[in-house]
């Protein structure tokens, strides 16, 4: 974060001032001030000292820019328009309409939540930052957001590792992980996830995260922090974390990925079309998680490493840049695992099919026979919805 250094400040009136420096100088034949021969009010005089926080004029122009002000708020506001009713459309499809309940499903479905609850919370950063980065919503607040913002981006670091790897294992290993990939083991793996990511946010959590710049008039939440605070404790603690939450998920993904584009790249296929789009899906998937992620998690361990030495301020603008680029995930992850899959292409289509033939069916035919005509329409929806499922359960079979 930014650095914040501070200065004792007293606010004692300015004649208070002026009659002591009198005093010393020995002015009035070394009477001594009216404040010194009445003690009692020379003590009622005094104020105790204050902290107050000021940041370097680089920080400043940062925190008071059109960058921070204008451009990260208003792409947090497009992550928000999009990513939440995709997200949301995505969970209802993968609790309601995907059958069975296959660990890839519990997955894919634990991850649009996370999604889903990241993109909840931009509001509050959007807020924040159109406020000229003043925190209105109090202290508490500011750890709950600060601290459930990273959860939710962390875990769905974790939880595209665990398709990642499950993807590896059912398609490199399809019969010796037979007995692993249950739904039950996957819903259990997905409870450890999101348990493991919030025990990270527990430092964040329990520590203060606003800080008042007077000079600016702000109060800013996570954003500046007490240089020594930086020095003694976040200097350790998020090298750590990211290293756990990300740099060795980031093996594990990039690993299982490569060896799933392997091995799809050397299985015979007859259907050449379906082996490509597979292999193209894959290397996309990656691609995104790499991009999303890897810089954001690269300037975060380069912005402490340059702070154990010196003032690192500005690491943490190009810091806060790339989380506008890791919230991007938000959008792409529903459009890659979910509408970007066959059986949801499937049963759009199902479904744009049986309301054409409701619609085509109730314009031509009287009221008896548009009777007859909608059972005959809910039964080729049934049909349809059969061979729909029917399709994806032969396509399974064959990866």
């Amino acid at each position: 974060t930014f650095s914040g250094h501070f200065v004792m400040v007293t606010d004692e009136p300015a004649e208070y001032i002026d009659l002591s420096v009198l005093d010393l100088l020995g002015d009035d034949g070394g009477s001594g001030s009216e404040a010194e021969q009445d003690p009692g009010k020379r003590h009622s005089q005094q104020h105790h000292p204050q902290k107050h926080y000021f940041v370097s004029k680089e920080t400043k122009k940062f925190l008071q820019g059109r960058l921070a002000t204008t451009f990260i708020p208003t792409v947090y506001t497009l992550v928000f328009i999009v990513s939440v009713p995709l997200n949301l459309v995505a969970t209802v499809m993968f609790v309601h309409r995907i059958r069975p309940k296959k660990p890839a499903v519990i997955y894919m479905l634990n991850l649009a939540c996370a999604d889903l609850l990241f993109g909840l919370l931009l509001p509050f950063k959007i807020a924040y930052h159109y406020h000229g980065n003043n925190w209105i919503f109090g202290s508490f607040m500011c750890r709950v957001v600060t601290a459930a913002f990273y959860w939710n981006m962390y875990c769905s670091v974790l939880l595209v590792m665990c398709i990642g790897v499950d993807c590896f294992l059912a398609v490199v290993h399809p019969m010796k992980s037979l007995t692993w990939r249950s739904p039950r083991t996957a819903s259990a793996v997905c409870a450890a996830m999101w348990l493991l990511s919030l025990g990270g946010v527990v430092p964040i959590l329990t520590s203060g995260q606003t800080l008042r710049l007077s000079d600016l008039g702000i109060t800013t939440c996570h954003d500046v922090q007490d240089v020594e605070t930086l020095h003694s404790y976040y200097l350790y603690f998020f090298p750590i974390y990211s290293s756990v939450f990300f740099f060795i998920p980031l093996i594990f993904t990039v690993v299982c990925y490569v060896r799933v584009i392997q091995a799809l790249a050397a299985a015979n296929v007859e259907n050449r079309s379906k082996k490509s789009r597979a292999i193209v899906m894959t290397v996309v998937v990656l691609l995104v998680f790499v991009v999303c992620f890897t810089p954001t998690n690269i300037i975060l361990m380069v912005h402490y490493v340059h702070l154990a030495h010196a003032s690192s301020d500005g690491s943490y603008r190009a810091y806060l840049l790339s989380m506008c680029v890791g919230s991007l995930s938000c959008c792409l992850d529903p459009v890659l695992y979910y509408y970007g899959s066959s059986q949801c292409q499937k049963q759009v289509a199902a479904l744009l099919r049986c309301t054409r033939l409701a619609r085509g069916e109730s314009g031509s035919e009287t009221r008896s026979t548009r009777t007859s005509g909608s059972t005959i329409s809910s039964r080729s929806c049934k049909m349809e919805s059969v061979h729909t499922n029917m399709g994806a359960q032969y396509n399974r079979l064959e990866t």
